[in-house]
């Protein structure tokens, strides 16, 4: 008798292959035959009329902190998500000597959106190392697969402290002990190293992210610390560090390294810059020098108020301001001082900043009065359109009049399809970005893969569902040399979505407060989604999860080499 079988689904494997209609039998975790299945089972899912897929593999998360308090790491999984990989561009929470949490904490609640009170409550410090930490994530037992990338702001916190984010030159004891670091955690199994240099990242108090200050040799002697050729992969924000200098450091060590930048977006102010940057990857690949770019599939939306306006933190004007509190803000947002600094800075705006003085991408979607329902819908240009009134100052006026409780949208990037299509279907790429776990009171990207499906699968045809599904499952999988995972086949681990093709999509967002102390935060739900299963557990059927003492997901601590042979070994 079978532990599970899923009968009568229209089967698409991730490795390419055409669709099938078959069963798919599940024992301990694994996939046990595929076919006209006879026989009984323990668990039994009708699946006619639907479509079975290997889970989606989410590569670019940061439910560091929220693994400690919610094993279900709502809302990737009830999303078809069943691996995903944290502590990206850097931000992990290990090593996390006690005296430095706090500082750990408040920096994530900058860079990442976090609430800081969330943190504060929600976090169960049960760790210190990067062993202890991996040991937490095993008794826990979490509703997805986990693979983690060892930090380069989380080390040199650990290491250089208080500093880290101040002092760009660390000691040679300090650069030794970062490197220490490193090769532990890969020892013990981490995923590969992640990092950042974006200008966009700054923590507490506007004081940049440790990683963003440090000279780039920095970031190589840990990219060498990691081992030998092909042992892990490297995730980095590279900001505005050229493709052809990461190439070069990926190629010195052989390594494969992910670039997440802005820069690669579709900006409709550069139509040319994103497309370039995938051209430049694709001739270094070419070389020999293994360079992806991580690329949302989706539009780029930011959701924001004057409370917290993160898509602005990369100009300086917001540098000292960023930790400010309602009061604080208000009285800097009168100054015409810094008024005219901000519009300076958009005059002349830092390379990768997000947003750049297209005030007709700036949406007031919410008013808090209702005297200003009338604005509704409507730009901050529009707004302006026809009279004198600088349109910087009357966006600074609304939400000051409104208590700095307006909401806005900011659509700067990735909002012509278009524009995106080619970027998406590049083979420099890959599909990534969701930022799951973090930037949570603001958005909520972590349905990226049923956006994909209903949108570049479904409605635009950019992809045939083989290909979508592959884009999603087997094409992260190999990338990262994560083994028997992303496929459906005869002794692949059981991680599965089972959807409609006909009605898949991510619902629009919703605002609950459950985060630990009632913290808010931004949801997406399923649509045509009928049951997510983890090592062959179900998780989620597509309207609740299931309810598991210790969920179905585990640590991942062993890869493939990340080259060609992890390629070769996913399609097999």
């Amino acid at each position: 008798m079978h532990d599970l079988v899923i009968r009568g689904a229209t089967v698409v494997d991730g490795l390419g292959h055409d669709p099938v209609k078959a069963d798919v039998a599940v024992d301990k975790g694994r996939i046990a035959a595929i076919g006209d299945i006879k026989g009984e089972a323990r668990e039994t899912v009708d699946a006619q009329g639907l479509t079975l897929m290997p889970g989606i593999i989410d590569i670019h998360t940061h439910y560091d902190a929220q693994v400690t308090w919610d094993r279900t790491l709502s809302p990737s999984p009830s999303l078809g998500v069943t691996t995903a990989v944290i502590g990206n561009c850097g931000f992990g929470i290990v090593p996390s000597p006690p005296k430095l949490r706090d500082l750990i904490m408040r920096n994530l609640a900058v860079v990442e959106g976090m609430d800081l009170d969330a943190l504060r409550q929600g976090i169960d410090w049960q760790f210190q190392s990067f062993a202890e930490y991996q040991d937490m994530v095993r008794r826990r037992g979490p509703y997805m697969n986990l693979a983690v990338l060892v930090g380069h702001s989380a080390v040199r916190t650990a290491v250089m402290g208080e500093e880290s984010g101040t002092r760009k030159e660390p000691t040679a004891a300090e650069l030794a002990e970062m490197k220490r670091l490193v090769r532990e955690a890969m020892d013990l199994g981490a995923i590969g190293l992640g990092a950042s240099y974006s200008p966009n990242h700054s923590g507490w108090g506007g004081i940049p992210m440790p990683s963003t200050i440090s000279d780039i040799s920095e970031f190589e002697a840990l990219v060498e610390a990691m081992g030998g050729p092909g042992r892990g992969v490297v995730e980095i924000a590279s900001g505005t560090v050229p493709v052809e200098t990461i190439a070069g450091i990926a190629g010195r060590h052989g390594r494969r390294i992910f670039m997440t930048t802005g820069l690669s977006f579709y900006n409709e102010q550069f139509p040319e810059r994103g497309l370039g940057m995938f051209e430049a990857a694709a001739a270094a690949q070419k070389r020999g020098q293994e360079v992806y770019l991580q690329f949302t599939c989706q539009p780029l939306s930011f959701d924001f108020t004057l409370a917290a306006a993160y898509p602005f933190y990369s100009h300086p004007a917001f540098d000292p301001i960023k930790a400010y509190d309602r009061d604080q803000l208000k009285a800097v947002f009168r100054d015409q001082s810094w008024r005219e600094q901000f519009r300076d800075n958009l005059r002349n705006p830092k390379p990768g900043t997000i947003f750049q003085g297209n005030w007709d991408r700036v949406i007031v979607a919410a008013p808090a009065k209702a005297e200003h329902g009338g604005l509704a819908n409507r730009s901050i240009a529009e707004i302006v359109s026809g009279g004198n009134r600088d349109p910087l100052d009357a966006f600074l006026d609304l939400g000051l009049e409104e208590n700095l409780d307006t909401g806005f949208i900011g659509r700067f990037l990735n909002a012509v399809d278009a524009g995106v299509e080619p970027l998406v279907k590049h083979q420099a790429g890959v599909i990534a970005l969701s930022d799951a776990g973090a930037h949570l009171v603001y958005l909520c990207d972590a349905g990226f893969g049923l956006y994909f499906l209903g949108h570049w699968v479904r409605e635009r045809g950019a992809f045939d569902i083989v290909e979508g599904v592959r884009r999603l499952t087997s094409h992260q999988a190999g990338l990262y040399g994560i083994p028997d995972r992303g496929k459906i086949a005869v002794g692949a681990h059981a991680d599965l979505m089972l959807f409609d093709p006909t009605t898949v999509a991510v619902s629009p967002a919703r605002r609950v407060n459950d985060l630990p102390g009632g913290g808010p935060r931004t949801l997406r739900d399923p649509v045509g989604v009928h049951g997510v299963f983890v090592n062959g557990v179900r998780v989620h059927d597509g309207k609740d999860y299931a309810t598991h003492a210790k969920g179905p997901g585990v640590l991942l601590d062993k890869f493939l080499p990340a080259g060609p042979t992890a390629l070769q070994a996913a399609a097999n």
